[in-house]
C-alpha cells in the first residue's frame, strides 16, 4: 500500500451519490478508502453526495448505508451517526456553497454563462457536462461566454446561468498522487473554463466538493481514477479560496469484460444483487 499522510491527523471520506445501487466499482474504492482510515488510525466520513435533486432518491441514501454496512466499513460521521462537521448531506450544505459563491464571484475568478447544451454540444462534440463527472471529464469550454476580467454585472444570486471558474490559460498543475505518483495537466489544453454552478440553481460537483472537503477537514481525497483530471480544477479552486489542498489518492477503476468502466447501469454487479445471492463479501477483494 502506498505512504499514508502523516503530517495532520488523517481524516478521509467516502462520498457516493444516491443516485443508483452502489456497484463493485464503488466498493472497492470505499474499501480502500477506508482501509486508508485504519492504516493511519483516523476517522472516516460517509458523506452523501446527494445534489442532484433529479435523480438522487432517499431509498438509494438507505441502500448505500444498508451495502456499505454489509461490506464492513464503518464510519465515524455521517449522516446516520451525525458529527461535529454536519450535515452530511451536500444539500444541505447549501449556505456553504452560497457564500463560496460570492467570494469566487467577488474576486473576479467566475463568470456566468449563456450557452445552451446544445450550443455546448456543437462546439465540443461532447457530452452535456450537468454529469461530467460521471463521464470522466467535461468538454473543454470554448470561451464562447468568457467576459474581460472585471467586466461581471453586480448580481447576488447565481441561479439563472452556468457559472464557469476562468482557468489560468497555460498555468500546469503538478500535484503528487499517493497511487500515480506525480502528475500534471495544464490548463486551458487538458481542460478549460469549468462549471461551478448550474442554471437550475445547484451548485456543481467541482465547488461542492471543494467546499466540502475544507469545511470537514478532509486531509486525504481517495477516488477513482476517472476524476484524476478533476483534482487540477479542485487546486485551482482551492487557491482561489484560500484553502489547504488535501492529499490525493486515486483508485484503478474496475472494468467489465468489455473494458468498460462500471457504472450505476450494471445491476448485476450491484452490491444489492451480490448481497441477493449470498456472496461472501470477504471474497470480493
Amino acid at each position: 500500500m502506498s505512504h499514508l499522510p502523516s503530517a495532520k491527523p488523517y481524516r478521509g471520506r467516502i462520498a457516493p451519490s444516491p443516485t443508483g445501487l452502489l456497484h463493485i466499482g464503488h466498493a472497492r474504492t470505499f474499501w480502500i478508502a477506508y482501509h486508508r482510515a485504519l492504516s493511519a488510525k483516523g476517522t472516516l466520513i460517509l458523506r452523501n453526495e446527494d445534489l442532484d435533486p433529479q435523480r438522487s432518491k432517499a431509498h438509494f441514501v438507505s441502500a448505500m448505508i444498508e451495502d456499505l454496512h454489509w461490506l464492513g466499513i464503518q464510519w465515524q460521521e455521517g449522516p446516520d451517526v451525525g458529527g461535529p462537521f454536519g450535515p452530511y448531506a451536500q444539500s444541505r450544505r447549501r449556505n456553504l456553497h452560497l457564500e463560496a459563491w460570492a467570494r469566487l464571484k467577488a474576486g473576479g475568478w467566475i463568470y456566468p454563462c449563456h450557452c445552451s447544451r446544445r450550443e455546448l454540444v456543437q462546439a465540443s462534440g461532447a457530452p452535456h457536462e450537468d454529469h461530467a463527472h460521471e463521464l470522466d471529464d467535461e468538454p473543454l469550454y470554448p470561451g464562447i461566454c468568457r467576459p474581460l476580467p472585471g467586466s461581471i454585472a453586480d448580481v447576488t444570486k447565481p441561479a439563472g446561468v452556468n457559472w464557469r471558474f476562468r482557468v489560468p490559460e497555460g498555468e500546469t498543475l503538478s500535484f503528487h498522487d499517493n497511487h500515480f505518483g506525480e502528475t500534471r495537466y495544464v490548463a486551458g489544453r487538458d481542460f478549460g473554463d469549468f462549471l461551478v454552478w448550474r442554471r437550475d440553481d445547484v451548485p456543481a460537483y467541482q465547488l461542492a466538493v471543494v467546499v466540502d472537503d475544507a469545511a470537514m477537514k478532509i486531509t486525504e481525497v481517495v477516488r477513482g481514477a476517472d476524476l484524476l483530471k478533476s483534482t487540477a480544477r479542485q487546486m485551482l479552486l482551492n487557491r482561489a479560496l484560500g484553502y489547504t489542498d488535501p492529499e490525493w489518492f486515486h483508485c484503478d477503476l474496475v472494468r467489465d469484460g468489455q473494458g468498460q468502466r462500471l457504472a450505476k447501469r450494471h445491476d448485476a454487479l450491484s452490491l444489492r444483487s451480490l448481497r441477493e445471492q449470498r456472496i461472501d463479501p470477504l471474497t470480493l477483494f
